[in-house]
């Protein structure tokens, strides 16, 4: 995974500038209530779609359309939760994880910051927020996978962690099989927590051919019982539920061709959302969920937003 870490921060760097030539300057209007959404388009092939305009979107806050007080585009600096899995499930895709992550970070903003944590029998936190790519390069290349899986309970910690984040834009990034066997936080706890953070959660899924949540060897598809391919579903359905629930993309990583598909589309991401703001229907009843939904009225076109928000 060296030459194809090589290759994709050098193609990604050409991307990131180009990108960055067509960006606009956010404009907002001031306002206590105004709430702020980034957004992500992409086309039927995952490809993001740059270049749309405020008219070009319809927000509806529990189930009634908001008028866009505030629209705009920005290569605004992030700051971004890691969460690594090294667990025994991960040992054959551990390899390809960290060229993920070279990428990854070869393609980030100089005012990026990032923070590390890794996946085993209990959570790890490898570094805090720092804008040190190469120290954090060194660290992942220190890894070694073994033990159990909390993941559930890792990305609950650096959820936690974000609160430490000194730039308003945020994410998480996931780099997992999706099999947790050793979490003591249930999922329902996890998905109210992302969206009580307002972090958008990326999850790139690797496909170990491990085993599921009792430490039972994987069975392929042709041979295995139905309940042995619902279970070993699981996981990965999972975080493709945070993602879609959060306003993140996921990408299911098999080979290096979608390892480099997956850091192109993420690290595009990140550098063209769209930030939508309204004001809410609502402001009487603080704490209250708020259901959200962004459309576009362009035809063939996917929205990718966070599907709710609480009351300040």
């Amino acid at each position: 995974m060296t030459g194809l870490a090589a290759g994709l921060v050098s193609s990604l760097l050409i991307l990131m500038a180009e990108s960055g030539a067509q960006t606009q300057a956010p404009v907002f209007q001031t306002s206590s209530q105004l709430v702020l959404v980034p957004v992500t388009v992409t086309d039927r092939y995952a490809k993001n779609i740059e270049g749309l305009h405020a008219e070009d979107f319809v927000v509806y806050d529990n189930q009634f359309p908001r008028r866009i007080a505030s629209f705009g585009v920005d290569d605004a600096p992030s700051s971004v939760g890691i969460v690594l899995d090294i667990s025994g499930s991960m040992h054959q895709a551990l390899a390809g994880a960290r060229g993920l992550l070279h990428a990854f970070f070869g393609t980030s903003n100089p005012a990026d910051e990032f923070q590390l944590l890794t996946v085993s029998t209990q959570p790890e936190e490898l570094s805090h927020f720092t804008t040190d790519t190469a120290s954090l390069e060194d660290t992942v290349d220190r890894t070694r996978t073994g033990g159990l899986t909390s993941l559930i309970d890792t990305t609950y910690l650096a959820l936690k962690r974000m609160k430490a984040a000194h730039q308003p834009r945020r994410a998480l990034l996931i780099l997992s099989d999706g099999v947790d066997n050793h979490s003591r936080i249930s999922q329902g706890e996890l998905i109210s927590l992302a969206l009580e953070a307002d972090v958008q959660v990326y999850s790139m899924i690797f496909n170990t051919g491990a085993q599921a949540a009792n430490g039972v060897p994987f069975a392929p598809a042709l041979v295995a019982k139905p309940w042995q391919v619902a279970r070993d579903r699981q996981g990965p359905d999972f975080l493709e539920k945070l993602s879609d629930k959060t306003g993140g993309l996921y990408f299911h990583v098999r080979s290096d061709d979608e390892a480099r598909d997956a850091v192109v589309r993420t690290a595009r991401a990140l550098r063209s959302e769209y930030l939508i703001g309204f004001q809410p229907s609502d402001t009487k009843d603080p704490g209250k969920f708020h259901q959200i939904r962004v459309k576009t009225n362009v035809p063939k076109l996917y929205v990718h937003a966070r599907n709710g928000y609480y009351a300040r």
